[in-house]
């Protein structure tokens, strides 16, 4: 998954204009491959406390606001989120406003908000701290929010580290170089990697510097916007784009096989009997027909997904349920074949690098009926471009298996977000190493979603 931090001058005072603005550098980063663009403090209004103070309701938003359809449309559009940073107006019982980032997921609809915790003299005489940590699960990736001050106190990514997350998204309106190279020892300290978007322009604290970036865990800067010294030619807007997606959380991982299961006793049912209308391969070697049956959950939402699809396209599936022994002996298989590949790596390695590809057999989202591999064919069952063949693995593909693969052809990219805008709409989710795996009610879908248990444990296809 690449992100992208974006770094423009506001037009103090003109929501309109901004969030225009803003849908436009959306687009921007959708085309250069990013799932996610971030934008510094108050990039909405500008930082102006001056002005917000002065009109408090006009300057001020909530996740609903009319003047934030853009933006929202936007990310509907291009299939990927954005986090808003702005005024946000008074949560009920709250004293007063709030800076406030609003996550807008590649639906347009809103993944969290965080109100800033740790407000400067000048902004406590007109805002109000937030009172709870900022998170949000995307791609695979758990996010941690911060905005400018924040970053100042080392509890701060101290706590998102402890939380899980992989990746620390600050907004800011920094005025120095000096400050923003602190973000190399906030990524070495806490072992996160790190996206900045900093402001640009003359605010209300003085001068903002620009130098948007990002940084790996080792305090490595991979991405450098400009630096701002005053009005250039232009409007100055810039991305700048980090890839994060060795801070996706894998199959492996402790917390995938820590989530309970309550098993709700849903049946498997064939696809082939019991949804017609949905396309299964016939290139499979099982005379048994496991493949070709799923949770009867899945099985709707994959018909409900259908539907969502543009005219000329329908899901085409090509494997459900597993049995666990099948799943055993390919995650098995697999780890031997990266052994062989790369005999220098230790076990724990082997076994989290065989989960890109293929579930540990004790948590297998196939095993329990709740996971699919699928792809988009033309109504007449022909295939589309979608980057690589299905099943390629990550060493076979060069990473393009990733679902937020970089450098992906257009076309192929387009057919990505078109399943996944359907797919995310029937409420399945996506193992984000591998585009054409989708899952509900399985372990993973619990840690995407924030359910605190599964549905679906491992079962034989009799039900035992």
């Amino acid at each position: 998954m690449i992100i992208a931090a974006a770094q423009f001058p506001s037009v103090p005072g003109d929501i309109e204009a901004n969030a225009a603005r803003m849908a436009a550098l959306v687009g921007e980063a959708a085309d250069r491959g990013a799932g996610l663009v971030a934008f510094s403090e108050l990039a909405l209004t500008h930082y102006d406390l001056r002005l917000i103070a002065a009109d408090p309701v006009g300057m001020t938003v909530t996740e609903e606001d009319a003047r934030l359809a853009p933006v929202r449309e936007a990310c509907r559009t291009a299939g990927i989120a954005a986090v808003v940073n702005a005024a946000g107006r008074a949560r009920e019982g709250a004293a007063g406003p709030t800076i406030s980032s609003f996550v807008l997921g590649p639906d347009g609809a809103l993944l969290t908000r965080y109100d800033k915790r740790h407000l400067s003299g000048e902004e406590r005489k007109l805002f109000t701290p937030g009172g709870a940590d900022g998170r949000f699960m995307l791609g695979g990736v758990r996010f941690a929010l911060a905005t400018c001050l924040d970053s100042s106190f080392p509890e701060v990514p101290a706590r998102a580290a402890a939380d899980g997350c992989g990746v620390y998204l600050a907004s800011a309106f920094h005025d120095s170089a000096e400050r923003v190279e602190r973000y190399a020892e906030l990524a070495r300290d806490s072992g996160l990697q790190v996206l900045l978007a900093n402001g640009t322009g003359i605010g209300s604290c003085g001068p903002a510097c620009g130098l948007s970036g990002g940084w790996l865990p080792t305090g490595e800067r991979v991405a450098a916007a400009a630096e701002w010294s005053g009005p250039a030619p232009g409007d100055g807007a810039e991305l700048v784009l980090s890839d994060v997606r060795d801070r996706i959380t894998l199959m492996a991982d402790p917390a995938i096989a820590a989530i309970p299961v309550k098993e709700c006793g849903e049946p498997l049912v064939d696809i082939r009997t019991a949804a017609p209308a949905l396309l299964v391969a016939k290139d499979r070697h099982d005379t048994r027909g496991d493949f070709a049956h799923l949770r009867q959950g899945v099985l709707q939402r994959l018909l409900a997904a259908q539907e969502l699809l543009p005219d000329g396209l329908r899901l085409q599936i090509v494997e459900g349920y597993r049995p666990p022994a099948l799943q055993r002996r390919y995650f098995e298989e697999y780890v031997e074949e990266l052994r062989a590949a790369f005999p220098e790596r230790q076990e724990q390695r082997l076994h989290q690098d065989a989960s890109r590809y293929v579930s540990p057999p004790e948590i297998a989202p196939h095993s329990a009926g709740g996971a699919v591999d699928l792809t988009l064919v033309t109504t007449d069952g022909d295939e589309v471009d979608m980057g690589t063949p299905i099943n390629a693995s990550p060493e076979e593909s060069n990473g393009a298996c990733y679902t937020g693969a970089p450098d992906l052809p257009p076309a192929a990219r387009t057919h990505r977000r078109v399943l996944t805008a359907a797919l995310t709409a029937a409420r399945l989710v996506n193992y984000p190493t591998e585009w054409w795996h989708w899952s509900y009610g399985d372990r993973y879908w619990a840690l995407a979603t924030g359910a605190d248990h599964a549905l679906y444990g491992p079962m034989e296809l009799d039900g035992e």
